[in-house]
């Protein structure tokens, strides 16, 4: 196939199709069916009540995501710049891909393979994300290559992983949490960004379960909780410190879990003890008798869950932070039992597995560290390379954009699905190296505001335009599945990573049927903690998304080693796939969990003199990420139109504003200007913006890229601002 065939596997089709929402980890379930219209919106979205996960129920988001397929919103041809500073102009396919792949060949002769870099995205499907692994490791043999997934993720799979030896974001499905005894919700306006998930809670709280959420903000999520504390931004630590040491003195602490099923414990204990109530309510802002009621709903409860999303984890001190609350599950015996555990609230609509197959710096497919011997050798075998030819780890996402441009840095860049103009920290000087790229080539649906500064643009055929894998929050892979046709003039992502790999001398091994990439993966990932093996295109469709880990095939129990004639094969049964992790057994070398010793510590920028407000950041219910898609959908923008700044009425009232009025916030990086959204439902000492916008209401302007040590998190939760009223 050449850059000019227009066919996309398994696109033609004239019958309803099921389906995935493009958005957010839920992946809720969806019918599109084709309305035959070349120039409005080609298809129209109807429920599909047999998803378990959603059950037919769809947000704003979900409703309106076929806006984004019409014809005057998306690219539709590719686009190159003819010189720095010059317009985009459109182009043929061949010129474009020509030009891209001189672009990374120049890069690396002339400054070193690393020169080259590539910047991936957690709403890739999970054959994208393997083949742009692949791409950057054996076509441009960079080590250079991340993905937005380190602004979302990290902090909690990094401490998963320590805690229990695995990192899956729910180790649970999304029914158990209707069913425990109690949830505490740590830094999650789950109504605003996950709606269909909220029923869930409602079931809980149903069923006599109590809701406990940590935020500094009063948001439709904290109305619908039992308790609600309301912490300053960066305490989260302090506050998960406080419950413990609360758990420790009041003999609440699961002895008999604690002996036989952890270590660690006597490190964390201590730890705690040194953070007693006062303290805590000096730290953080919530009362001592707020503390000892969260206590008692969550030990009063038979079962109970911890459950963080970025709130606590996009700190610089996030893997310490959840952490923290995983030693609070060890300690109550609240972890590897049913209806029980701790769990990450996954972001990006593919975080889980796109870190799972090859975009982050550090790992292999199958959730494989790239350091390993043994898992170097495995996938160089599949990728028929060899071992000492696969790079080693290279940085992280915001270590790559901080360099761009410079000597020593990435020259010429390949970003698909991310807009980091908008979503990096410290936004503006991100855009400024992007600018100082020799080269910057991106793959979007959309002209974002990152791939308007690009010298060659890759128009990317949509989620209903292309088949591939997903895999939800809860672990479950599962398939979105293409019901119309891509424009004449735009390709799937797998098809572009052939054309160029082609182009730099590897013309074998980048397929671009997504099945064909399918069984790569599962071949690549067999063996690996995200085993994918066992699962196929099939079994996805007939068991409504299969859960890893899911090896080929498992020895069946029914037949043991004495029956069977020596030399004859065991027989063997397909892997039912793994909706409940670490019931038996934790996923470390001795099967016991590790309580973290952490304690306190300042947030990396504090408020002082000059700067006395804390900045949080969030994301509104009828926008999603950077507003790329959404922007450009005229339901979801009228609904939520711009940026805003919202700040409790005694700060007002001090900066003599009133609601609606433009404020300017200032940080350290930079400033942003939005109107005044005024509230009783934010603590006075911290105002909050939405990061969905670019321009003067661009938040993320403000954001300190300071790095968690463990997993290179940004700190976007918390930094030292003012605010005044716009002159």
């Amino acid at each position: 196939m050449n850059a000019t065939t227009t066919a996309t596997p398994g696109a033609p089709v004239d019958t309803p199709v099921d389906t995935h929402c493009p958005y957010c980890s839920l992946q809720c379930g969806m019918r599109l069916r084709p309305t035959g219209d070349t120039v409005g919106i080609p298809v129209e979205i109807v429920e599909r009540p047999q998803f378990p996960v959603n059950e037919g129920a769809l947000c704003g988001k979900g409703h309106n995501a076929a806006a984004v397929l019409a014809p005057g919103v998306r690219l539709t041809t590719p686009l190159v710049r003819d010189e720095k500073g010059g317009p985009l102009r459109e182009a043929g396919w061949d010129e474009a891909l020509d030009r891209a792949a001189a672009a990374f060949t120049t890069a690396g002769v002339r400054y070193g393979r690393d020169a080259v870099g590539v910047f991936g995205g957690g709403g890739l499907t999970n054959e994208k994300a393997y083949l742009l692994g692949k791409f950057a490791r054996v076509a441009l043999r960079t080590s250079r290559i991340d993905y937005n997934g380190r602004f979302c993720m990290s902090s909690a799979a990094a401490a998963h992983k320590a805690a229990f030896g695995l990192d899956r974001g729910l180790p649970f499905p999304l029914a158990d949490v209707a069913r425990t005894g109690c949830v505490l919700l740590v830094g999650s306006n789950l109504a605003d960004t996950m709606p269909p998930a909220v029923r869930y809670l409602r079931e809980m709280q149903e069923g006599g379960g109590k809701l406990i959420v940590v935020d500094p903000r009063r948001t439709r999520t904290a109305d619908l909780a039992d308790l609600h504390l309301a912490a300053a931004p960066g305490t989260d630590l302090a506050l998960a410190l406080g419950l413990l040491h609360l758990v420790i003195a009041g003999g609440h602490v699961d002895e008999e879990f604690v002996a036989s099923r952890t270590t660690g414990y006597e490190a964390a204990r201590k730890a705690a003890m040194a953070h007693w109530p006062e303290r805590v309510e000096a730290l953080t802002g919530v009362p001592v008798a707020q503390l000892g009621r969260a206590v008692e709903l969550f030990v009063g409860a038979g079962t109970g869950m911890v459950l963080t999303a970025r709130g606590p984890e996009q700190q610089s001190k996030g893997v310490e932070t959840v952490g923290a609350w995983i030693n609070l599950c060890l300690a109550t015996g609240r972890a590897g039992r049913p209806l029980s555990g701790y769990g990450c609230l996954t972001g990006q609509g593919n975080g889980q597995g796109g870190r799972e197959h090859g975009q982050k710096a550090d790992q292999l497919p199958g959730y494989r560290s790239i350091t390993d011997p043994a898992a170097r050798q495995h996938v160089s075998a599949v990728w028929g390379v060899a071992a000492d030819e696969l790079p080693g780890p290279g940085v992280s996402a915001y270590e790559l954009l901080d360099t761009l441009g410079t000597e020593g840095g990435v020259r010429a860049l390949f970003l698909m699905g991310s807009n980091p103009v908008v979503s990096a920290p410290r936004a503006r000087h991100v855009t400024e190296r992007l600018r100082a790229l020799d080269a910057l080539v991106v793959c979007d649906v959309v002209l974002s505001e990152t791939a308007a500064l690009a010298d060659v643009v890759l128009p990317s055929a949509q989620w209903a335009e292309e088949t591939g894998t997903m895999t939800n929050l809860e672990g479950r892979v599962i398939l979105r599945q293409a019901a119309i046709r891509p424009p004449d003039q735009v390709r799937t992502d797998l098809h572009i990573l052939h054309e160029l790999a082609a182009r730099l001398g590897r013309d074998k091994g980048f397929a671009y049927d997504p099945e064909e990439v399918f069984a790569e993966l599962r071949e690549a990932s067999a063996g690996g903690q995200a085993d994918y093996s066992g699962i196929s295109y099939q079994r996805i469709r007939a068991e409504d998304g299969v859960f890893w880990p899911c090896p080929a095939v498992r020895e069946d129990d029914a037949a043991p080693p004495g029956a069977l004639d020596p030399g004859t094969p065991r027989p063997t049964t397909p892997h039912p796939g793994t909706p409940r992790l670490f019931l038996d057994a934790f996923a470390t070398p001795d099967g016991r969990a590790r309580f973290a010793d952490v304690s306190h510590r300042p947030s990396a920028e504090e408020p002082d003199a000059d700067y006395p407000l804390h900045l949080t950041t969030g994301r509104v219910l009828a926008q999603y990420q950077s507003g790329a898609q959404t922007r450009r959908t005229p339901a979801l923008n009228g609904a939520a139109p711009g940026p805003f700044v919202e700040l409790h009425p005694r700060l007002a009232d001090r900066i003599g504003v009133s609601e609606g009025e433009v404020v300017v916030v200032t940080s350290r990086r930079g400033r942003a200007s939005a109107p005044a959204r005024v509230t009783s439902t934010i603590r006075p000492d911290t105002v909050f913006m939405p990061f969905h916008w670019a321009g003067e209401g661009r938040a993320n302007t403000l954001t300190n890229p300071a790095l968690d040590p463990t997993s290179r998190m940004p700190e976007f939760k918390v930094c030292a601002v003012r605010v005044e009223k716009a002159s």
